[in-house]
């Protein structure tokens, strides 16, 4: 089992602003700083990263100093995450030129996965029709992922129409892309996380962990998921690919808190 982690935590989720006025250049980001990231998760003992795809296109017209930076702390980069509205159907080619210019940089510096979340809930109400647009943009996201030679991986989240456990199944009904279990949204949304995971454990590659308790995010074993468990039913299932911790907001030094999971992590995979 390789251990990864999210560089999110280093400065918190945002978005371009840009993308208020122009949907192609909404990307996800986080404010801290990425080399101070890489640094601090490779210091902790993680083998790789995964990164949002607006920090990684900071990157774009300076390719060779990510690529200096992953090689110089010995991490490799594992996974880029993306993400859109994928209902809108006006908008839905601006979002797929964002996921895959994600791709492409992707593939550039090395990366095994694109992940991807979404599914916007509308302010009047959820159509049938929505989950039918989303698993249709689920499949063009797969498309290009296979035409930049990476795995895609639909990642569950809260604030979509794909939190609950009745949603993910509507939504796998209509498409095959694989899935990326993010176990403390998976409980939030209401799912029992060990009967999904072992539902849909066919489809899962790559694997996102988070602990959960009475509604915040917090490192490994330091809230109430069953994580003993599901690293047996990973095992009992010959998975050897990636677990990237991914930890939105930590209140102290984030690398704190990949220390307290990595500890967590060697304690029950090995």
């Amino acid at each position: 089992m390789k251990f990864g982690y999210q560089t999110n935590t280093w400065g918190g989720v945002v978005g371009h602003p840009a993308g208020v006025t122009s949907i192609k250049d909404l990307f996800y980001l986080t404010n801290g700083s990425n080399e101070a990231a890489i640094s601090d998760i490779s210091s902790a003992g993680y083998e790789g990263i995964e990164i949002f795809d607006g920090n990684l296109y900071q990157y774009r017209n300076e390719t060779n100093k990510c690529k200096e930076l992953l090689e110089e702390k010995n991490v490799s980069l594992i996974a880029v995450y993306s993400g859109a509205n994928f209902i809108y159907e006006d908008i839905l080619a601006d979002e797929l030129w964002r996921i895959e210019e994600a791709a492409k940089l992707g593939k550039e510096f090395g990366a095994e996965h694109l992940v991807v979340g979404g599914g916007a809930i509308r302010s009047t109400e959820v159509l049938a029709e929505d989950y039918k647009r989303l698993a249709k943009g689920l499949d063009k996201v797969t498309e290009i992922a296979d035409n930049y030679g990476l795995k895609a991986s639909y990642h569950p989240h809260l604030g979509t129409i794909g939190q609950s456990p009745e949603q993910i199944d509507r939504i796998f009904e209509y498409t095959s892309i694989d899935f990326c279990p993010d176990t403390a949204h998976l409980v939030a949304g209401g799912a029992n996380m060990e009967a999904i995971v072992s539902k849909y454990i066919e489809r899962i590659k790559y694997v996102h962990f988070k602990d959960y308790q009475d509604g915040t995010f917090l490192p490994l074993g330091k809230g109430q998921l069953p994580f003993e468990r599901l690293a047996q039913i990973l095992l009992e299932n010959k998975y050897d690919g990636w677990v990237t911790v991914e930890l939105d907001y930590y209140d102290g030094h984030p690398k704190d808190a990949a220390i307290i999971s990595k500890n967590y992590l060697d304690s029950i995979f090995n």
